[in-house]
């Protein structure tokens, strides 16, 4: 069997982060989907519609194969943050089909272009507009994984569901009991730590 090449690599990845992002939504009511969970408003549906919208402009304008559902969304929606979080009209439903189909108009930019095929990024420094898909499909990996290991921290502030993926939760073979345990451990620990500091 053949190894797999760099674009399918570095594919399977992109796929994996996303299907993680939409998993962190799975379970939970609208109130949860949508309410800030940090000072700074992150929340989880905001990110899926984040990276629809992003997701699509990468591999659509900036190889000049538009998404026809977002393109000039940044020009139509000026207020600070919109692509980062739901209006109450704005259902679950519609931004999870607008992601999907936002993905597989990706996929196809991927599936169609050579690694070395070029495009431009119009918002990036002249220096650096001028780009690849490679280096269009490692940017958007990266940013998806980002946003994937924030879903997971928020999905377990609301609920205490964590993991890595759905088949496998990465996350060792501690009981409920001893996962308490070991998060007492830490705090010890980290008030410890902080006591030495104090009389240092």
């Amino acid at each position: 069997m053949a190894a797999p090449d760099a674009k399918s690599t570095l594919h399977h990845y992109l796929v994996q982060a996303r299907d993680a992002v939409v998993w962190k939504l799975e379970g939970l009511g609208e109130y949860d989907v949508r309410r800030p969970l940090t000072p700074t408003g992150t929340n989880l549906l905001g990110m899926v519609k984040h990276l629809a919208i992003v997701e699509s402009g990468y591999f659509g304008e900036v190889f000049d194969r538009p998404f026809a559902e977002t393109v000039g969304w940044f020009e139509a929606h000026v207020e600070p943050e919109a692509d980062l979080w739901a209006t109450a009209d704005e259902s679950r439903a519609a931004i999870l089909d607008l992601y999907a189909r936002a993905a597989e108009h990706s996929d196809a930019t991927i599936e169609a272009l050579d690694l070395d095929a070029t495009g431009r990024v119009p918002h990036w420094p002249e220096e650096r507009a001028e780009v690849t898909l490679h280096r269009i499909l490692v940017h958007m990996t990266a940013e998806t994984h980002r946003h994937a290991g924030h879903a997971d921290i928020l999905r377990e502030l609301v609920d205490g569901a964590a993991g890595l993926r759905r088949d496998h939760d990465n996350l060792g073979n501690l009981a409920a009991a001893q996962r308490q345990g070991h998060v007492a451990r830490l705090e010890r620990e980290a008030l410890r730590a902080a006591g030495q500091a104090s009389r240092g």
